[in-house]
Parts: C-alpha cells; structure tokens; sequence
C-alpha cells in the first residue's frame, strides 16, 4: 500500500538526468529545487505509448509552470542514455524531440521505491505526480494506472490553488474568490 505523503517532507533523491536538449548529463537532488516548486512526475518506462504524450505535454507547459516559480522532474527507472536516445528520436517515431525539462534516471528503483510508486514484481513505476512546495513539503499527490495519462491542466490549476494560500472550492481558478471558514 502507497504511503500518504502529502504533509510530510519530500523522500529525499539525487539521480542522474539527461538533459532536455538531448546532448548532456547532469544529476538532480531534492535540494536543488530548495526555493522552488516542484513537479516531480513518474512514468513506467521510456519508449512506450502514454508516455511520451504526458511528457511532450507537460514540457509545452513548462513556461506556464515557471511562471509560478516552479521545475518540473520526470523519472524512471530507464538509464540516463535511453532518455538522451528517447528525446533524440524523432517524435513522429514515438521519440520525445527536446524537452524544456531534465528526465532523471531512477535505475536503483529507489526513489520510486521511496515515493511508494514501484510495482515491485514488474520494476517499474506507476504513473505517480508531486507537487513540492519550496520548504521541500509534498502538498499533492496523484498516483494512477499505467494505461491513463494525467492532465497537465489540473496539474497547473492544482498548483496554482496551493500557491493561492487560500481555501479553493472545487473547480477553482485563478481569478476566483476563496472559501471564507465560519
């Protein structure tokens, strides 16, 4: 059974990435992203159908996410070379093209292990995403079946309403009145 992180300090991680532009390497930790927010998403494994539709959809977003001062982090267990080979394969071959974000190599499977997202019998992820604030608590988490991809929208308008500070009713948006407690 997945454990319930919302509220609690985020699992701590470093992992090695291949960078959005396809050419280089680098490593993310936990506390690089001290400061910011952070969207940190899993997915089963590079070269599959969903994926890279979640992927190409949430790096067209990017800007919209950094303009609320927040990174996004993609991770799987799939090695830091199958994502620079995946983002350089042409996205009409089910490739990536560049992407405006690092995709980080979780080859140990601990850091999915440590996020509760690991199928374990089968050594991959689920598709799990986490919100992080910028103290470094987890104040979402989704967490699905590998055959649905998620929505970068709600994911946006998720963030956007725990950047908001206030009580958010269902369905809202920036521009809304929050909920006044009695």
């Amino acid at each position: 059974m997945a454990e319930r992180l919302v509220g609690r300090p985020a699992p701590d991680f470093t992992m090695e990435t291949a960078t959005g532009n396809g050419q280089d390497f680098s490593k993310a930790s936990l506390t690089d992203y001290k400061g910011k927010w952070l969207v940190l998403f899993f997915y089963p494994l590079d070269f599959t159908f969903v994926c890279p539709t979640e992927i190409t959809a949430l790096s067209e977003a990017a800007g919209e996410f950094n303009k609320s001062n927040t990174e996004i982090l993609g991770v799987s267990v799939d090695s830091k070379h199958s994502h620079r080979a995946w983002i350089n394969t042409p996205v009409n071959d089910n490739g990536l093209g560049q992407l405006n974000f690092p995709l980080a190599a979780d080859i140990t499977k601990s850091v999915a292990r440590d996020y509760g997202v690991l199928i374990e019998e089968e050594g991959i992820a689920l598709r799990g995403l986490f919100i992080i604030d910028p103290e470094g608590e987890v104040k979402y988490q989704v967490v699905n079946h590998n055959n649905v991809g998620r929505s970068v929208e709600e994911t946006l308008r998720v963030l956007q309403a725990l950047q908001s500070g206030g009580l958010c009713p269902i369905n809202w948006k920036p521009g809304d009145k929050h909920l006044v407690a009695k």
